[in-house]
């Protein structure tokens, strides 16, 4: 008989674990897959190891550099991922399951490799502009930065996503320069263990970065301070006795849960069966009811419909079910496996029982749950179980039982007020789907809801065309719900980046802010020399590098031609009478056209190092332009951003935002931008 392999912690840059502890076992047929490691960690070392070693590793790197090591990783990851899928089979899921978790994982690298390559810049100090004038002179104003924290992350992760779980809380610590701990939940940690030797073996991460913990944590939490961050998936019991850890409360240290939580979705009183939506609605249910098996913290548990569509509803739901093939996901046709653990069956089943005091079985395993495959009846195996509460508004256990797990449970409401009431007894929810065809029904029921859950999917046929669904968190928006669910925030794109810096106030001269936040701050001391800012490739470019260039005065004709050109003939420009009566009392130049005359002032038309401009920023009309004003401008270098690319041609390639202040003859702002630019290297 093959011994199992005993699983490691990677600890202070070393692979640690010899001895076997606890045994864990295949959910799909109860063999014993791997062994947890009785070894004892030393985790006032792991912290030291992250403070004095990860720590400035990654800040050797800045928010630029980092987001390319992360780009690298996803596709190391990517490359390999069919030994990821290998793994994963023994914790029950199927391929599209596994794909959720794999290939999400490395697909949310990706995402915040993309955050850090257009929303951070080159260098660790982040900028929260623009300054605020704090004085009468403009000698004197302030502004927020943003800093790496120079502490540790411990990232502890539930049972469902050990790949997925892991990286979308690594990705953005990463980014921000924190190093981490990672804390997979025991029952599936074989296959966090598989993907961060990955992650180690790849040498894209600077040592120190990340640290993997198998098994207990000890007395991890006892070794922190208050530059460290803790973040927590998992049950909201657990995550209530962690947030009152006498050392996290001790050092106020920030604490981030994402906790169960039970998802509703509605059905609005609009749709009728003949409509599309209505088996949108069923669809999605039966879906989220089998994806992971339900082992989603953003499933749906409470499906709230129209009294009258009850019985229908269920009828369809059931038929999805039906059809719904359970067993080894080795098998192809296969459409749902087991749950992680002979334990997390047990776990479902006893509130499943709970529920059924109040509630009745609508379909469940006397409706021919048969898994199939070799071994099943020693696996994780439960049926898809749809319930019906009998008086939702009065049984509290249906708004506080989560069965994690294939498990849903029907609702009846008789109009949408109690489909609110219903919503909001969940007390805190991640996410919550409103199905419906009324945009008027969406615009009150959706911020009504809102106080009281994550994240709302509003779904209809145009959206279901490319809908990614009720239980998928995306990168780009913000993961999290209030109450119940956490109260917290993952995810979001670069909102969870901030979560792991640290935000100051600055105060001082614009000159002395423009140094700290490595930006041209309004009112700071600029260089002018002779050679024109765009003349001077990426390299040479210096923050604070200024051009104002000569002046030029608005006529009669530029705005008569202007108008030509661009067919706009608005009244404030051409109606002398009309323009006497508005606010200006005269007519204006167009804003365009006062843009357009300012690029012609410090444009340089020659071939040279700027490439492309590629935007605007921040654009604003302050004062108008009259016929007769003379206008002038002045482009400063505002910030670079060293993006470590290169053209098809091998020459590498920044990103510059430029300053843009337009003055009339009075030394009067009448218009303020940035403008991007792509500019060429030396190299």
């Amino acid at each position: 008989m093959t011994a199992t392999p005993v699983l490691q912690s990677y600890v202070a840059g070393r692979w640690v674990g010899r001895e076997a502890a606890q045994q864990l076992r295949s959910a799909v047929n109860g063999k014993p897959v791997a062994s947890t490691h009785a070894d004892k960690l030393d985790f006032a070392e792991a912290v030291r190891h992250a403070r004095k070693v990860g720590v400035p590793n990654l800040l050797k790197l800045d928010f630029q550099q980092r987001a390319e090591r992360l780009k690298a990783l996803a596709k190391y990851l990517a490359e390999r991922k069919e030994t990821l899928y290998a793994i994963s089979a023994h914790t029950g899921a199927t391929r599209t399951d596994s794909w959720i978790d794999i290939e999400g994982g490395s697909g949310t690298l990706f995402a915040y490799a993309g955050v850090g390559g257009n929303d951070l810049p080159s260098g660790n100090v982040l900028h929260e502009g623009p300054a605020i004038p704090l004085g009468k002179t403009g000698a004197f104003a302030g502004t927020h930065i943003l800093v790496p924290r120079g502490g540790v992350a411990v990232h502890i992760n539930a049972f469902n996503f050990p790949v997925w779980g892991l990286l979308e809380k690594f990705a953005p610590s990463f980014l921000a320069g924190m190093p981490c701990i990672g804390k997979p939940a025991t029952s599936t940690s074989y296959l966090t263990e598989a993907a961060v030797r990955l992650m180690v073996e790849s040498g894209l991460l600077p040592e120190g970065s990340l640290q993997l913990v198998i098994g207990s944590t000890g007395d991890l939490l006892d070794q922190l301070d208050g530059s460290d961050v803790v973040t927590f998936t998992g049950s909201a019991d657990t995550a209530a006795k962690l947030r009152v850890h006498p050392n996290l409360v001790r050092h106020a240290i920030p604490f981030n849960a994402e906790a169960d939580s039970l998802n509703m979705a509605v059905l609005a009183p609009d749709v009728t069966p003949e409509d599309e939506e209505f088996d949108l609605f069923a669809k999605e249910v039966a879906r989220e009811m089998t994806v992971k098996a339900g082992q989603k913290c953003t499933a749906i548990r409470r499906a709230i419909v129209p009294r009258q569509y009850v019985d229908e509803v269920a009828r369809r739901i059931k038929a999805r079910l039906a059809k719904t093939v359970v067993g080894d996901p080795a098998l192809e046709d296969v459409r749902m496996g087991a749950l992680a653990s002979l334990d997390q069956k047990q776990d479902v089943a006893a509130r499943v029982k709970a529920l059924l005091e109040k509630a009745e079985l609508v379909h469940g395993e006397r409706d021919g749950f048969a898994p199939r495959g070799d071994g099943v009846a020693e696996g994780g195996f439960f049926a898809p179980t749809l319930l019906l509460a009998k008086n939702p508004l009065a049984d509290d256990a249906v708004h506080d039982i989560e069965a994690f797990g294939p498990v849903s449970t029907l609702m009846a409401y008789d109009g949408l007020d109690d489909a609110l009431v219903l919503a909001a007894k969940g007390k805190g929810s991640l996410v919550g789907t409103l199905v419906t065809k009324d945009p008027a029904i969406a615009a009150g029921f959706v911020p009504a809801a809102a106080a009281t859950h994550g994240r709302i999917l509003v779904l209809d046929r145009e959206a279901a065309k490319e809908s990614t669904g009720h239980g998928s968190p995306l990168p780009q928006l913000k993961h999290g719900g209030p109450g119940r669910a956490g109260g917290g925030e993952e995810l979001g794109g670069l909102r969870a980046v901030r979560h792991y810096l640290q935000r100051a106030a600055v105060q001082g001269s614009p000159t002395m802010l423009a140094a700290v936040t490595g930006e041209h701050v309004r009112g700071a001391k600029v260089r002018e020399s002779e050679v024109h800012p765009f003349r001077r490739h990426f390299e040479d470019l210096q923050v604070g590098d200024s051009l104002l260039t000569h002046r030029r005065t608005v006529g009669e004709a530029d705005i008569v031609n202007f108008g030509g050109i661009s067919g706009d003939y608005f009244y404030m420009h051409f109606d002398e009478v009309a323009a006497k009566d508005s606010p200006f009392g005269k007519r204006i130049a167009h804003g365009y056209f006062v843009l357009s005359a300012a690029a012609g002032l410090f444009v340089s038309p020659a071939p040279g190092p700027v490439l492309a401009n590629y935007g605007l920023d921040t654009l604003r009309f302050v004062k108008p332009v009259g016929i007769g004003d003379t206008i002038q401008a002045r482009l400063t270098a505002k910030r670079k951003i060293d993006r470590n690319r290169k053209d098809a041609k091998g020459v590498g390639q920044g990103v510059v935002a430029w300053d843009v202040e337009v003055t009339n003859q009075h030394g009067e702002l009448v218009a303020s931008y940035d403008i991007l630019t792509l500019v060429a290297k030396r190299g």
